[in-house]
């Protein structure tokens, strides 16, 4: 058995361009899917997956995830006086979901650069890094399926997600080979948003990793690729490549609900599937949305 996880990171420095001007002042990781910010929902399953030490890698302008997260004196005294114990609960929520610490990445050299920037913090342990433009949804626990696998063969483990063949250009797609588990396979290559009809296969790369604290040496070694980036890609190349490095990588194979919010088309998507599951607002949202539909 491996060593057990507790720790970890979520890469939240980017500039949110596609979301301007929303995110002209507003951190991208703050927009709401339906009343809570979207990386409240990635904290959340990092927490329910047994990791309470929270690492969040943050950039300028960011300062409203660290706001977030902390206490708010003032508005936690005047929801007491008025007697607003529902809404208290719902803002001490965030308070108290798990350790939470910040770096800044500083250069914007890319994912590989931004999980590199995590080393202090993590040490020598196995860590998992959750992107937040990937909402997993709670009834469908991938990162504990990829904890356990983790665990079982003391390996990085990488999420993957069967896509069209017509859409493996938009993503990191893995070259497979099957396993004695139907959902996990072993990883033998990865190619980062390959030109079209040249994908080695179906199974994308979708933002949840279980990552062997190897990965920092070879970030370390790995020069800009794509983008003029360090891409953790690359990284996760080297380590498939090499069964002695690190144990090799392998790949949970999720079927579940995903919700990208990484643009704005799929992030209205998603309110509206979120907000149409939730007892309180499904009932009345679902019909609206079929008369709405049928006055199309």
């Amino acid at each position: 058995m491996g060593t057990q996880l507790t720790k970890a990171v979520i890469p939240a420095a980017g500039l949110g361009t596609r979301f301007l001007p929303a995110t002209k002042a507003m951190p991208k990781e703050m927009l709401p899917v339906v009343d809570k910010p979207a990386i409240q929902y990635v904290v959340e399953e990092a927490v329910d997956a047994g990791l309470n030490d929270v690492l969040v890698v943050t950039g300028r302008n960011k300062a409203a995830i660290e706001n977030h997260f902390d206490r708010v004196y003032e508005l936690e005294s005047t929801l007491q006086q008025k007697g607003k114990g529902d809404m208290l609960r719902v803002v001490n929520e965030s308070t108290a979901l798990a350790e939470m610490h910040y770096v800044r990445q500083g250069d914007p050299l890319g994912l590989g650069h931004a999980v590199l920037r995590a080393r202090m913090h993590v040490g020598h342990e196995p860590f998992a890094v959750l992107l937040g433009d990937d909402i997993i949804d709670a009834r469908d626990p991938l990162l504990k399926r990829m904890l356990e696998v983790q665990q079982s063969r003391t390996a990085t483990v990488i999420a993957l997600m069967e896509v069209d063949p017509s859409m493996t250009h938009l993503y990191g797609v893995a070259s497979v080979e099957q396993t004695d588990e139907d959902d996990v396979v072993k990883v033998t290559g990865l190619v980062e948003k390959p030109d079209k009809g040249t994908a080695p296969s179906n199974l994308a790369v979708i933002g949840r990793y279980v990552l062997m604290p190897e990965v920092f040496d070879i970030l370390e070694n790995t020069p800009p690729g794509k983008g003029n980036e360090i891409q953790l890609t690359d990284a996760l190349l080297t380590l498939a490549g090499d069964d002695e490095i690190a144990g090799g990588v392998y790949g949970v194979v999720f079927g579940g609900r995903r919700y990208d919010t990484g643009d704005k088309l799929d992030y209205i998507k998603a309110i509206v599937q979120l907000a149409s599951d939730r007892q309180d607002l499904g009932p009345d949202l679902r019909p609206w949305l079929q008369e709405f539909v049928k006055g199309l």
